[in-house]
């Protein structure tokens, strides 16, 4: 089969693309004929050797995938042969990756995909979408009603945090960077849409939300705590999930005394019953028309480290050209 890995860490070149055996499902796992593949910035860091996880070479890269399955292992229960699903959590904690015409899954980390989504769209929204409901509700508890702020609210992540809040009944400020991403968040549904380029961030959300933000979903790399703690209500809540070399500066004094808290998470810590409760509510809000995947550029799977290193410049370096989810797109798929 046809594949994108790695044989050892470094720089996107390291990236080839070539013939690999064709995996066989084991116990508990499915064989998943490949549509579409996202790419993540999790995929960066493992590539690029960032962050140290165990790897066996040669390693397929991407850990988001959507296609059919096409061949059940022993003791599966959740799929058929023929069955559409998406997932995440591949290429993880020794777990290999997606970005090959057939990959060999657990069908816990499956779910099925919605009739009318593509595949492309059903990958592009499964780390992020996980990601984002469980900011919002697992750690952020969000109610409805309360306020919430997301800077990107084009990004990947962003994007899914804007819906889910609204979905749910929250009001939802954000910000971006051109005329065209703010426009794609008001559509998205957010009811204030900032330009972090041309306007006073804190000025505009104290008068969007003159008690304090509820819930902040911090996405950025290198977040200034100085200007966001002291927007926060009492008793707000501040999600980190990214920023892995950031050392922040804390200001205790606008923080403590009205109760916040700070919460860090990563997505892949999540058991699979938790990402399947995340799966389940993102289905429905997909069926109900509440819930669009954005992708921002596709890329064939002959093209992954071309695909990697634009997503590299976009993300880890600040280019700031993509809105939405980088894809592969593997095979033929609806």
């Amino acid at each position: 089969m046809r594949a994108a890995y790695i044989e050892q860490t470094g720089p996107p070149e390291v990236i080839q693309v070539g013939e690999l055996p064709r995996p066989e499902p084991g116990p508990g796992q499915v064989l998943v004929r490949v549509h579409a593949a996202a790419l993540n910035p999790i995929d960066l860091y493992i590539r690029s050797g960032l962050v140290a996880t165990p790897l066996s070479f040669p390693y397929i890269i991407a850990c988001d995938v959507a296609g059919t399955v096409d061949q059940v292992g022993p003791g599966c229960a959740r799929y058929r042969a023929g069955d559409r699903v998406w997932g995440s959590n591949q290429g993880l904690l020794g777990r290999q990756g997606v970005a090959a015409e057939y990959a060999a899954v657990d069908e816990e980390w499956l779910y099925p995909t919605p009739a009318l989504l593509p595949d492309n769209e059903a990958a592009a929204m499964a780390l992020v979408g996980i990601t984002a409901h469980l900011g919002l509700f697992q750690f952020g508890r969000l109610q409805p009603g309360e306020v919430v702020y997301v800077p990107g609210g084009s990004g990947g992540v962003g994007s899914m945090v804007v819906q889910m809040a609204k979905a749910v009944g929250a009001r939802v400020a954000t910000a971006a960077g051109s005329p065209e991403r703010l426009e794609l968040c008001t559509r998205l549904g957010a009811d204030l849409a900032l330009n972090y380029k041309t306007e006073d961030i804190p000025a505009r959300l104290r008068e969007f939300a003159p008690e304090g933000i509820d819930v902040w979903y911090e996405t950025q790399r290198e977040p200034n705590l100085e200007v966001s703690i002291p927007l926060l209500r009492k008793h707000g809540r501040m999600i980190l999930m990214a920023g892995r070399t950031a050392k922040p500066v804390l200001p205790l004094g606008a923080f403590y005394p009205r109760n916040c808290a700070l919460l860090g998470f990563a997505m892949f810590n999540a058991t699979p019953e938790q990402q399947r409760r995340c799966a389940a509510d993102m289905i429905r809000w997909i069926e109900e028309g509440q819930l669009k995947p954005i992708i921002g550029r596709p890329f064939p799977l002959a093209a992954a480290a071309e695909a990697e290193r634009f997503l590299e410049e976009n993300t880890l370096k600040g280019a700031g050209a993509l809105a939405g989810k980088v894809v592969l797109e593997v095979g033929s798929g609806q």
